[in-house]
């Protein structure tokens, strides 16, 4: 497929799952992508042709390096309309177990390599006053799983950070897009193993349940990850599903997503109906 005007999209994590399928999809609608992964060789599966460009980016890296990655992509075809931030890691453990070391390695590539990708592309955004920033988060920031609380946390930091980016990014014309999936088939959703180097006999229970959970397949999930990345494409470009719609800030992924994000706001909106005689006691006289 020929197009007049490809986009140039620069996907993180582009090896497997999400990061795959949107190359792929992107690919198929006659756009450019620069697909990037920690080592070269696992994206050599991705189909050869000149509008593919493969290259190696390893978003916990240093941010010098990581500029100098982007730098290379951007000059490849003059541009980066559409960055996605895909890359990630999923470390599952208990909280108390697991504890700083944890969580601030979880943050290290989902939270602080996603911050240092995103701000090495927008000097190229602004300049051109266009291009678009989507963000893989997901349901897990909206409902409390056992074993994927570092997860989850990264992810609720990622959501809050991008709303905070999309009013900072407005005023030059570059949208911020929020994907929220829900359980989808990708088979590498959860990449480590569960973290049980500390254990506690206190969480002994709780610890043999997380080691179930992460047991199962991931062909337990109903979600097709190439229908949910044809959609975000869609929303991307303005086309298919999305024609007519105006550009959304979140893109809800998966009727699981949808009922998890549902009842979180419900028990938010339940607790202020029945504190709002206290919460509003608060202001000066």
């Amino acid at each position: 497929m020929v197009v007049s005007n490809p986009k140039v999209w620069l996907i993180t994590g582009a090896a497997t799952g999400f990061g795959r399928c949107l190359a792929l999809t992107a690919l198929s609608r006659g756009d450019r992508v620069v697909a990037t992964a920690r080592c070269l060789e696992k994206l050599h599966g991705l189909p050869c042709g000149p509008n593919l460009h493969l290259l190696a980016l390893d978003v916990d890296d240093e941010p010098e390096e990581i500029r100098s990655k982007v730098d290379q992509a951007a000059s490849i075809w003059g541009t980066i309309d559409v960055l996605v931030n895909n890359a990630g890691t999923g470390l599952t453990g208990l909280l108390e177990e697991g504890g700083v070391e944890q969580m601030v390695k979880q943050y290290r590539t989902n939270v602080f390599g996603q911050l240092a990708v995103t701000t090495a592309v927008l000097p190229y955004m602004r300049t051109a006053k266009r291009g678009t920033v989507v963000v893989l988060g997901s349901r897990s920031a909206w409902k409390t799983e056992i074993g994927v609380r570092f997860y989850a946390s990264s992810k609720a930091a990622i959501h809050a950070m991008s709303e905070s980016l999309a009013v900072e990014l407005k005023p030059f014309n570059i949208r911020v897009l929020i994907v929220e999936p829900g359980s989808f088939r990708t088979k590498v959703s959860y990449a480590h193993p569960f973290f049980s180097a500390n254990p506690i006999p206190d969480y002994d229970e709780s610890r043999k349940l997380g080691f179930q959970t992460f047991a199962a397949h991931p062909e337990k999930f109903r979600g097709d990850p190439s229908k949910a990345m044809n959609i975000v494409v869609d929303v991307v470009r303005g086309e298919g599903v999305a024609t007519g719609k105006p550009f959304p800030l979140y893109l809800v992924l998966g009727e699981d997503a949808e009922t998890d994000i549902r009842t979180k706001c419900a028990k938010v909106l339940d607790h202020l109906d029945e504190w709002k005689s206290v919460l509003r006691t608060t202001d000066f006289e």
